[in-house]
């Protein structure tokens, strides 16, 4: 028998995989003290570190016990006890007191005593629990580690959230856990199953299952239900929606969402996600049988069915190459609005279309450093009350590219753009619907050549020439504008178009205390002869009607104020004399406030009639521009821009709007204001609406929510809805009352309440305060 302070190593292995029960108290202290993950040690791969106050050797027993403060380490874990015992003779290492076991992964395991066999097979632990990944708790009378990949745990409970109060560091009953006779730990499954589980809220039973599984918190991924959505609305009655996860691959999985109503048929929804090594997909898709969906009087028409898709992928060909695609269709127009599906006008692709409009479409791009190339096709469905989707063009091909010289040429960047696009209709928009006659189809190809350079005055003015030259090649077919009859005609033309001025700047700034302000007046300059328009026909009053396809959406405001055409796209084109003035001005303060104002006008020789008269740039003095932002304290943002009438200061067009994020919240409001507009509800086609959203903590774990958008022409509220939500660290309840007002085409107002629970390691993160 030999006795002393010592360290050993060996190649023996001393260390097993159960789980230990975390107290409050002292063994906070003593975990903030081991939960760090060891340093390296420098151990080779299967070599064990023991060290101990005082370690006894029984050789005629075979018995080795190390006592006071023992440590070992071995292949990345650590074991603390103040006893440890090694009986080679019967293979069994039984460690006492105090026990503690921190992983590479820095989960922490404790128990009264642990029993392992030498070659760590398995083992048993009497009063344990563990502290696992994620703020998993799990804790035991006793646990079983049968193997590498299975651990029981008897008379268990499981818990995300918190058992000692943050500040007095005492007891306190977790907000949800779950109780069970017996919890077996599958890793390889990567499952939890339970026997005889209770669900626990505050302590208090709710729910008893007499079996239950869930993903493994150490899970990245795991088929499983997610949670649900409830909500009681007089549209659809009362409404379940349960998802289940399906995990087909590491790449892929499935996500089943049937939706059970009262007052409706069920509707599937589902969602494929795909990722494949070159890039990936995602596909929401839905599908019911039910009747016609009609206006608010109610349904009508056979039961048959109705589905939608929303899908899209992107994958990379190479480092400069890549393709993709958007398929969005429903088979209803008013589809998405009966079963309350949200997300569905969301950007897909780089070709975006307008509310409740969806969009397919197929693109390649190549891009470097200095050039740029796409090619696209795509279609359009209305889901608007007027829509006719046979009016809608097929886009096909639409191609765009650009290329950048270089070095400099003649000390300026020289770029050059090619472009070409066709267009296909089925009907036109201007015969009545008895006549069904041909759409108008068109084809356009351009190339263009742009110039700029920069240069500085001793004088600190800033001016910068340009030239910009371009050639455009139309061929227009089926063209019905200004005939009387079922003819049709098609035109060809080619046109030069070109522009010449300069941008000059005169920046002033000065240097206050605790600020910086900036004050910039400038002006543009362009040149440009006389455009050859192209001109579909004549309107009753004998005006011309100008051939516009990419430019219908036109807006006059500060961002293009400055650009030599205003028009965003290429069929119409700005030409004439003008001139583009404006001043900026900025303060920049030290501790990161701003503010800004951009105030300006564009001002022309002659009036110019390619603009519409509700632009504001058709006289020969445009409306002003007015544009305004600032941060004035940390975390609140305000802007604001208008169009003011030339003559009489009138307000044409107004947005204003505020964000706020806070420790209290945050929050958002926007205002618009538009005399004149293409999609507005207003017969006179006026918009006017303002919307706003935001919560607001009311105390550490409860926050009041919010959102209304209110069309203040039609005096309705498109939407709106208040809630309540409670959250801490492992849980989540959001309950909100939403109303909808019939405005256009809508299924008529209606009501509804919501809530939904989420579980942290159950389904989504939880974020608390």
């Amino acid at each position: 028998m030999s006795l002393g302070r010592r360290s050993a190593s060996a190649k023996r292995g001393l260390l097993a995989g159960a789980a230990l029960m975390v107290f409050c108290g002292a063994a906070q202290a003593q975990e903030a003290a081991r939960a760090a993950p060891p340093s390296p040690d420098g151990l080779a791969p299967g070599q064990l570190y023991m060290e101990a106050d005082l370690v006894i050797r029984d050789d005629k027993n075979k018995i080795t016990t190390a006592k006071g403060e023992v440590e070992v380490r071995y292949q990345g874990r650590t074991l603390h006890a103040q006893e440890l015992i090694y009986d080679e003779a019967k293979g069994l290492i039984r460690a006492r007191g105090d026990t503690s076991i921190i992983n590479a992964d820095g989960s922490v395991q404790y128990a009264d005593e642990i029993v392992l066999d030498d070659e760590m097979k398995a083992g048993v632990a009497t009063g344990f629990s563990s502290r696992l990944q994620q703020n998993v708790k799990m804790a035991a009378a006793s646990a079983v580690h049968r193997s590498d990949t299975v651990n029981e745990l008897n008379r268990a409970i499981y818990t995300p959230c918190d058992i000692c109060a943050p500040d007095t560091k005492a007891a306190k009953s977790p907000t949800w856990s779950i109780k069970a006779d017996k919890v077996v730990q599958d890793k390889q499954r990567q499952l939890v199953y339970y026997r005889n589980a209770v669900i626990q809220v505050k302590g208090v039973p709710l729910i008893y299952l007499p079996i239950f599984w869930h993903p493994d918190p150490q899970a990245e991924r795991k088929s499983g239900l997610m949670p649900p959505e409830i909500s009681f609305s007089d549209r659809r009655g009362v409404s379940y929606e349960q998802p289940y996860l399906f995990v087909l691959s590491p790449s892929a999985d499935l996500t089943l969402s049937p939706q059970i109503n009262t007052k409706v048929n069920p509707l599937l929804n589902g969602k494929l996600r795909k990722r494949f090594y070159s890039g990936g997909l995602e596909a929401r898709f839905g599908y019911t049988y039910d009747d016609d969906i009609g206006a608010p009087q109610g349904q009508s028409g056979d039961e048959t069915s109705r589905s939608y898709i929303l899908a899209s992928g992107a994958f990379a060909i190479n480092d400069k190459w890549r393709w993709g695609f958007t398929a969005e269709r429903t088979s209803d127009d008013l589809l998405f609005d009966k079963y309350d599906i949200g997300g569905v006008y969301e950007a897909r692709g780089p070709y975006v279309a307008d509310d409740r409009r969806l969009i397919s479409q197929v693109y390649t791009i190549r891009e470097d450093q200095r050039s740029y190339f796409s090619a696209a096709a795509f279609t359009i469905q209305g889901l608007r009350p007027d829509d006719n989707d046979r009016t809608f063009p097929i886009v096909a091909p639409l191609i765009e590219s650009r290329w950048e010289a270089e070095p400099d040429v003649m000390g300026g960047r020289l770029r050059v753009r090619a472009s070409a696009v066709a267009l296909t209709r089925d009907q036109s928009p201007l015969n009545a619907p008895p006549q069904r006659l041909d759409g108008l189809d068109s084809a356009r190809a351009t190339g263009e050549v742009d110039w700029r350079t920069t240069f500085v005055t001793k004088a600190g003015i800033v001016v910068s020439p340009y030239v910009q030259a371009r050639v455009d090649a139309y061929s227009i077919d089926d063209n019905l504008q200004g005939m009387v009859s079922n003819g049709s005609r098609s035109d060809s033309l080619m046109r030069g178009l070109g522009v010449a001025g300069a941008d000059v700047s005169y920046p002033f700034f000065r240097r206050y205390k605790s600020f910086t302000a900036v004050l910039e007046p400038v002006v543009q300059v362009a040149l440009s002869p006389d455009v050859k328009q192209v001109v579909l026909g004549y309107d009753a009053s004998g005006a011309p009607v100008y051939f516009n396809e990419d430019s219908l959406a036109f807006e006059f405001d500060e961002t293009n104020l400055f650009r030599p055409n205003k028009f965003p796209g290429y069929d119409l084109y700005e030409d004439g004399l003008r001139a583009n003035v404006g001043g900026r001005a900025s303060i920049l303060w030290d501790d990161g406030r701003r503010a800004s104002l951009l105030i300006g006008r564009s001002l022309r020789t002659e009036d110019n009639d390619v603009f519409s008269a509700a632009s504001g740039l058709r006289s020969q003095s445009s409306d002003w521009i007015v544009a305004a932002s600032a941060e004035p304290v940390r975390g609140l943002s305000v802007f604001t821009r208008a169009r003011l009438d030339s003559e009489d200061f009138d307000i044409a067009r107004a947005e204003a709007g505020a964000n706020v994020n806070s420790k209290w919240g945050f929050g958002y409001v926007r205002y618009l204001r538009d005399r004149s507009s293409p999609v507005a509800t207003d017969p006179n086609g006026r918009v006017e609406n303002f919307d706003l959203g935001g919560e607001v903590y009311l105390t550490k774990n409860w926050s009041l929510t919010a959102y209304g958008n209110r069309d203040l022409q039609a005096d309705a509220w498109v939407v709106r809805d208040i809630g309540v939500a409670y959250r801490d660290e492992c849980l989540r309840l959001d309950v909100y009352y939403r109303r909808e007002d019939a405005i256009g085409n809508r299924l008529g107002a209606t009501e509804s309440v919501g809530f939904r629970l989420t579980l942290a390691t159950l389904g989504e993160p939880i974020y608390g305060n």
